[in-house]
Order: structure tokens, then sequence, then C-alpha cells
């Protein structure tokens, strides 16, 4: 058996945190380890990982320095030859890591294995399941079709230079998958509901979205050369994406809130006009 090193990189997560770690501890797969990064977490924080101590194998402790160098300081400090990356405030099913590895063990072209996942809110009501196909490195340029938990070969993280400091902002896994496809790597997605995303109000993605067009540019020239690989497929997306962007607009314009505010807003000029 292969050892799975898990990395947890938490951020005053003392809520959810708990939950993360024994998803890990209770995997049926039993050859891992269990990293936790600290990255400059508060007190109450660092009274549930203390209680965790001997549940944990490798406990960091660091100022905090974001998501990206918390992760790659984890998997620096991991033995295993697979790694499972998982955020403080989500969780696995038990099973898996079990299927997840089988799945490296028998295809070596396959280089992450993630699975779907359900979107829950803070108090763990599903609002929805997010269903991952996987993507080659060109088509993950534009739509990210993996998750930022899930299993790795560390090989993998090495080719690529670990996660990239520069998206400090978010959306660093939708690059990290695309730079391990562009090394030949095959993502494999498990088609059961086998994580479980939190998605607080506080949360990275949500703040990360206020950047999305800066991010986009940075990864989009980061990978320039993959656009220019099928110059077919590109102009598809770009197509389709345009045609996305104005059927959004029309369905705006065809809205009964927006047809109120026509309204009030000619009403609105007419009072103007009149004082």
């Amino acid at each position: 058996m292969k050892l799975v090193s898990v990395v947890i990189p938490c951020y005053n997560h003392e809520k959810y945190v708990l939950g993360a770690i024994e998803s890990a501890i209770y995997q049926t797969y039993k050859d891992k380890e269990i990293i936790v990064v600290d990255d400059g977490s508060n007190n109450d924080t660092k009274k549930v990982l203390a209680k965790l101590s001997d549940q944990i194998n490798i406990l960091i402790t660091q100022e905090n320095q974001g998501v990206v160098i918390a992760r790659n300081n984890g998997i620096e400090k991991a033995s295993g030859e697979y790694i499972l990356t998982l955020d403080a405030d989500d969780y696995f099913e038990p099973g898996f890591l079990k299927k997840a590895v089988g799945i490296l063990d028998n295809n070596s072209d396959v280089g992450m294995v993630t699975c779907w996942t359900s979107i829950e809110d803070s108090s763990g009501k599903l609002t929805r399941v997010s269903k991952p196909t996987g993507a080659n490195a060109i088509s993950g340029l534009f739509k990210n079709n993996g998750t930022a938990s899930m299993l790795f070969r560390k090989i993998c993280w090495e080719e690529v230079g670990g996660y990239d400091r520069e998206l400090a902002k978010g959306f660093e896994d939708w690059e990290f998958g695309i730079a391990i496809g562009k090394q030949g790597w095959k993502m494999k997605v498990i088609p059961e509901i086998l994580l479980h995303y939190r998605n607080l109000p506080n949360s990275r993605n949500k703040n990360a979205r206020s950047h999305y067009s800066e991010i986009r540019k940075y990864v989009y020239k980061k990978h320039k050369d993959l656009l220019a690989t099928d110059i077919d497929f590109t102009l598809e997306q770009l197509l389709l994406e345009i045609k996305s962007k104005d059927d959004e607009i029309k369905r705006l314009k065809s809205s009964r809130l927006y047809k109120i505010e026509k309204i009030l807003n000619r009403i609105n000029r007419k009072f103007k006009f009149i004082f």
C-alpha cells in the first residue's frame, strides 16, 4: 500500500476543523499520515488542534501567509507518494480515499482524482450538488472541472512547482489542475458524492470572485501557449461565453424586476423635468 499524506491548511476554523480531521482519520484506507498547517489561527482553533495532537502526525505552525503557502508547506513535509488536500471546513466520506487510491494505482496516466461534491451552507443544509467532469488542460482553461480538495500524485505537484503563490487571492486549485494537465496527466472524477463543501458567508471563494477578471487574465497569460494548441476550440469557447453573457442580459431585461425599475426610472426622470 502506498502512503497517503493528508494535508489540511487551517485558519480560524475552530467550528469545523475537527470534522475535517476526523474525516481523514476515519477513511477506510489506513496507510496515511495527517499533516495540519496552522496558518496563524486564533486561540480557539489552537485549542481544538491541541486536543487532536495525538491524531495529527505533523503539525506545522506558521504566521498567517494564506492557503497557497500553507498547502505548499504541508506538502513539502509530506512523506506520501500520494497527496490528499482537504480544506479545514470541508470533509470527505470515509470511502473516498480507498476508491481514489485504487484509481491512481491502476491508471498510470491519471494524476488527479476527485468526486462529486455536495455544496452546503454553514448549517450543513444542502444547497446544490457539483458534478465536475474532469478536463484536459485546454478545456480546463475555460471551466474548472475539478475541486480544491482532491487526491493527486506528489510527483505532479513537484513537476509544476507546487501551487502558484501569485494566486493568493484565489482559484489556485483551478490553475494547479491546468498546469498538471499540461504535463500530460489526466483527471478522474468518481461519480459519487464523497466530498462535502461548506459555502460559508466569509469564504475565500466569495472574495476570489471579486478578483475573477484579474485572476483569469493572469492564468490565461501564464498558459497562453495552450490557447494556440487548438484555435478552433478556443474560438468556440470564447463565442459560447459571449453568447452566455448575451443570454444573461436578455434574461435580466425580460425579468419583472428590470421592467419595474425601468418604469420607475422613467417616472423619476419626468418628475425631475417637472421640478
